[in-house]
C-alpha cells in the first residue's frame, strides 16, 4: 500500500461518525492485509486485575456471534496468553511467541488449555496491538486472527513488511473509538437524559434544569434517576462523570441514533 493511500485510509477512519463505521474501515483493510478476523476490546475502569464491569466495557468482533459469546461474555478471553501480555504491555507483536511457548510447555495450564481451543478454530497464528494509554483505568487491545491459509511465517513477513501500516491504522482506530460516543443496550441514555445530565454538569440545580427543559422539577428527577439506573450508578454525580467518561454527554450523536435513543 503506498504512503497515499495509508493517509487518505487514515483520515477516512478519523472522520468516521460512528464506532461501527470506524470499525468497518479499519477492518476491511485488515482483512485485505490477510487478517479477516479481528477483535478489539477497550475499558475505561480497570481496576487491579479485572476489566470492570462487563458492560461498561467495549467488545468489538469481526467473529461470529457464537464465537463473541463464547470468548467475551464467558469471560474466557481473560485466560488468553495474550491478553495477558496485552494487559501488561504497550506495544504490537505477533503470535509467534505464544506459538513457541506452548510447544516448550511454558503456559501456564488454563493458558495451554485456551491455545489449544483456539488452535481447533483455526486460530494460530496473529498480531496483537496493545495502545498505550493517559489514563491508569482505561486500556485497549486489538487481535488480528491469520487467515486460515496463513501460518506463523506467512505472518512474521507481513509483520517485517507492513508493521508500520498496521500500528498507524489501529492506533488511529483506536484513537477515534475512544472519542466517539459508546452506545450499548446496557447503557442507553435518552435525549432528555442525556440533556438533564449536560445542564446538572454545568452546575444547574433541579430547579433550573426544569426551567431550561420546559419540565417541572419531578420529571426531571425522573430522568435523572432513570439516567442514573442505565448508567448503574448511585448518585447524579457519578452519573454525570460515567456519562463523561462513555462519551454519551455534550456529543454530536448522529440523527438515527439520536432518535434510537428516545
Amino acid at each position: 500500500m503506498t504512503r497515499s493511500s495509508v493517509l487518505e485510509l487514515l483520515g477516512d477512519i478519523a472522520q468516521s461518525a460512528s464506532i461501527d463505521e470506524t470499525w468497518e474501515v479499519a477492518t476491511r483493510h485488515f482483512a485485505a492485509m490477510g487478517f479477516a478476523r479481528a477483535n478489539y476490546g477497550f475499558t475505561r475502569f480497570r481496576h487491579l486485575k479485572t476489566i470492570g464491569d462487563p458492560d461498561d466495557a467495549l467488545f468489538l468482533s469481526t467473529m461470529n456471534q457464537d464465537y463473541a459469546r463464547r470468548y467475551f461474555e464467558s469471560g474466557l478471553f481473560s485466560r488468553s496468553p495474550v491478553f495477558r501480555w496485552a494487559e501488561r504491555n504497550s506495544g504490537i507483536r505477533t503470535w509467534k511467541w505464544v506459538h513457541d511457548a506452548f510447544a516448550a510447555g511454558k503456559l501456564a495450564p488454563e493458558e495451554a488449555e485456551i491455545v489449544r481451543q483456539n488452535n481447533a478454530l483455526g486460530i494460530k497464528a496473529g498480531i496483537t496491538v496493545s495502545f498505550p494509554e493517559a489514563s491508569s483505568r482505561a486500556k485497549g487491545a486489538l487481535g488480528l486472527i491469520a487467515d486460515t491459509n496463513l501460518d506463523h511465517v506467512d505472518v512474521e513477513r507481513i509483520f517485517t513488511e507492513r508493521c508500520d501500516e498496521i500500528t498507524a491504522i489501529a492506533h488511529m482506530m483506536h484513537l477515534r473509538i475512544v472519542q466517539l460516543p459508546q452506545l450499548s443496550k446496557a447503557r442507553t441514555l435518552s435525549p432528555r437524559q442525556r440533556e438533564a445530565l449536560e445542564w446538572v454538569a454545568d452546575g444547574k440545580t433541579t430547579q433550573d434544569v426544569a426551567l431550561l427543559m420546559g419540565v417541572s422539577p419531578a420529571m426531571v428527577e425522573k430522568h435523572l434517576r432513570l439516567a442514573r439506573d442505565a448508567l448503574a450508578v448511585e448518585t447524579t454525580a457519578q452519573a454525570v462523570a460515567k456519562g463523561a467518561l462513555l462519551n454519551m454527554i455534550f456529543q454530536q450523536f448522529p440523527e438515527p441514533l439520536a432518535q434510537a435513543a428516545g
